[in-house]
Order: C-alpha cells, then structure tokens, then sequence
C-alpha cells in the first residue's frame, strides 16, 4: 500500500482561494460591489481552516490507524511547525480520533491564535490508497472568532480528493456577524502523483464552489469556471496562477476574479459589468 497523496501543500490554495484584497484601492461600488469583498473576505477565512483541516488528517495522521503505538507520520518538530509550539495531539486507535488541542490559547505559525481542539475521525486507513476522514471542530475559536464546520474528505484516486463542506459557521468576535456556508471542492491531480516523497511537482486543478450568507446577511453564490478551473503549483505556495471564480449575491450582482494565465505573482483581475481592474492579492 502506498501512503495517501492528500498533501496539505495543495490544499493550502483554499487559504488564498476566494480572497480579494482589502487594502486593492478604493472600493468602487460598480468594480468591486461591497457585498461580495465580504463574501470573499468571509470564504478566505473558512478556507483558511480548510487548509488546517487537510494537515491536521493528513500530516499529524498516525502511523496506523489501528496502532497508536506506532506514532505519527511527522516528526513532533514537524507537528509544531504547523499547529505552533503549544499544540498537543493525542491518537486513540479505537474509534480512530486524533484530538489536536490547542488548550486556552496558541499562537501559530501562520500568524492567528487558536483555542480548543480539531477532531479527526478517521473512515478509513489513511495509509491506504481509499482514504478519508470527518473533521471536526470543538470549543475552537482562531483570533477570538468561534468555528464550526464538519469538513468530510474523501481520496478519489490518482492523488485527487473531494472535500465537503456542511453545517459551517463562523461567529465573530464582539458582534462582528455570522458567516454561514457550505462547500463542494474537488481537487484533480495532474502532474507530481509519480513521486510521492518529493513536493515541489505537485500540480492541481480545481472545481466546484460555496454556497453560504456573509456576516453582513448577504446570500452569496461561488462557482469556479468549468472551462477555466483554478490551477495550482506547488512552486507557488501563496496563490492560484490560472483559473477563475464567479461571484454572485442576492442582488443579481456578479462579479469575476480572473487569477491570470499561469505566472506566479500576487496579481489578479475583477471584472463587473463589463468594467476590469487589477487588484494585489492579500
């Protein structure tokens, strides 16, 4: 059997995914409708977590799912590279849950501050070539705003996976709103399957969309360009290099984010009504 490819370097797109960014300029109602930068500011940070669900099931997994004796699959300086110096996981074979706890509070390596546990039930052997999980959150709060979700993964194959996304939420601090969604990823591998124990060739595209009501109260639709899906290099960490994204909300207003042709760099384009600006990408 060979190790699962559900590398959390590919899905750390979902981090950078839908986000416009707010210090791109002045914020046009006709270039860039208010509604849907807070949708797409509310879908970075769920994604954000997507991405931290992906490395809690597949780079803090154990060894064996049915062997807690058997360790992890990273190294403990591996484990806090990613979930910070205060983070403790703990493994228990039978009914296979990883609890990652963050206790009353841990700063992370990706800058935001965490409390309360990731739950990780695994559904399968992860080590397997069918391989999946449900994650899940408890007491879990990044930067004092309050997470839920269950996240399920599934391997399709080939080093593709889907990821679901139900029952989502995310309360803000200080009366700050409610973001409510669901999700349908599917990421297709298409180049890098080959050499498992190296990174760097990874190559993605990715499909599907979001479904969800923004912490302003505004119903909001995200849908990836079929004949343009989002595509991801390992090579560049931070941001999709090609693809586009269809923005849309409960006012009729839609809008296009257009990440390029292929160059790496921290530029994209919105287009609404025929209008086209570039933004810097956060």
């Amino acid at each position: 059997m060979r190790t699962t490819s559900l590398r959390p370097l590919a899905f750390a797109c979902l981090a950078s995914g839908l986000l416009l960014a707010t210090g791109c300029g002045k914020r046009d109602s006709d270039a860039m409708p208010d509604e849907d930068i807070t949708s797409a500011e509310d879908r970075s940070e769920a994604n954000i977590e997507t991405a931290i669900s992906l490395d809690a099931m597949e780079a803090s997994a154990p060894v064996n799912v049915n062997n807690a004796a058997a360790g992890f699959n990273s190294t403990d300086a591996e484990f806090r590279g990613k979930f910070g110096v205060c983070a403790t996981r703990t493994y228990t074979a039978s009914p296979r849950i990883l609890v990652i706890d963050f206790g009353a509070g841990c700063a992370c390596p990706d800058g935001r501050f965490r409390s309360g546990q990731i739950i990780v039930r695994f559904t399968t052997d992860a080590n397997s070539r069918i391989a999946g999980s449900v994650v899940r959150r408890k007491n879990y709060f990044v930067n004092y705003n309050q997470h839920k979700a269950t996240r399920t993964f599934t391997d399709l194959g080939s080093g593709s996976f889907n990821v679901v996304v139900d029952s989502a939420s995310l309360i803000r601090a200080n009366n700050g709103g409610t973001h409510f969604w669901t999700a349908n990823w599917t990421f297709t591998r298409t180049a890098g399957y080959n050499t498992p124990l190296v990174h760097s060739d990874d190559v993605y595209t990715v499909t599907g969309g979001a479904n969800g009501t923004n912490r302003r109260g505004m119903a909001y639709t995200t849908v990836i360009d079929n004949a343009r899906p989002l595509v991801r290099r390992a090579d560049c960490f931070k941001y999709f290099v090609s693809g586009a994204i269809n923005i849309s909300n409960s006012k009729g207003k839609t809008l296009v984010l257009d990440y390029g042709n292929g160059t790496c760099d921290n530029t994209a384009t919105v287009t609404v009504n025929g209008r086209t600006k570039t933004i810097a990408l956060r």
